[in-house]
């Protein structure tokens, strides 16, 4: 089997993953947009939050051209991503009781507030603490995990519970448990991980969706300009000095 043929078969894969999401998560991107679109309008800040790989997606959205400028990054030191040496002691800290409450009562997070937890599967300490402790303080929260996990692994939280049982909404990304779409028989282990590509899909998809309910509603919707656009900076500048006190990325 060629290389180009295994790449062809991720692709589809890919492709197959996010049709599934469009046509079967579509009610759920709508209220996950809306939620959002009614947070901007109230005054409210938008923040995201995942640990690992799972940070990617978060990660994409914070700070991006063509983006929310108001989306914030909520980040666990060493939990961010492989940049901490060694790479597996953020799964580590993923599994720490009590981490989360620690994260929240040091963040700027308030009732209000927004906070899209994602974690593939949602089974850890950390996603499901924070989840709980952000709707404890009266903050929304968004879950972006794949709803397969729960019926096919175990909780690592004490409570026996997942990410899913503790939002305001669910968005799942259809990955399968173990987050790999290609096998084969020279192969021993399964490879070809998709839930970065899905996932970070269906957030921009929730936020092309929060944009337009904010323009249905006459309310200029807070986007940022490419910095390698002429005029880019000029445009954000004006972005970030409208929105000071609910972007945090900044100072």
């Amino acid at each position: 089997m060629s290389d180009r043929t295994l790449a062809g078969q991720y692709l589809d894969a890919a492709i197959g993953l996010l049709q599934r999401v469009r046509d079967e998560e579509a009610d759920a991107i709508m209220a996950a947009g809306t939620l959002l679109a009614d947070t901007v309008a109230a005054g409210g800040r938008l923040f995201a939050f995942g640990a690992g790989h799972s940070s990617l997606a978060a990660q994409d959205v914070v700070y991006r051209a063509g983006g929310l400028a108001l989306m914030n990054l909520l980040a666990v030191p060493g939990a961010v991503g492989v940049d901490v040496v060694p790479a597996t002691l953020g799964s580590a800290l993923e599994r720490v009781d009590g981490l989360a409450g620690a994260v929240l009562d040091s963040s700027p997070l308030r009732s209000g507030d927004v906070l899209v937890v994602v974690s593939l599967s949602g089974r850890n300490a950390l996603p499901v603490e924070m989840a709980l402790g952000a709707r404890a303080r009266g903050v929304k929260v968004i879950g972006v995990t794949s709803v397969a996990y729960a019926a096919e692994t175990t909780s690592r939280h004490a409570s026996g519970t997942f990410l899913k049982d503790h939002c305001d909404l669910v968005l799942d990304s259809k990955i399968a448990v173990g987050d790999a779409e290609l096998t084969l028989d020279t192969v021993p282990a399964p490879f070809a991980p998709a839930s970065t590509v899905v996932t970070a899909a269906l957030l921009q998809a929730v936020l092309a969706t929060a944009a337009g309910a904010l323009a249905d509603r006459g309310i200029e919707p807070p986007l940022l300009r490419s910095g390698n656009v002429d005029g880019g900076h000029e445009w954000n500048a004006r972005v970030f000095d409208r929105y000071a006190d609910r972007i945090f990325y900044r100072h």
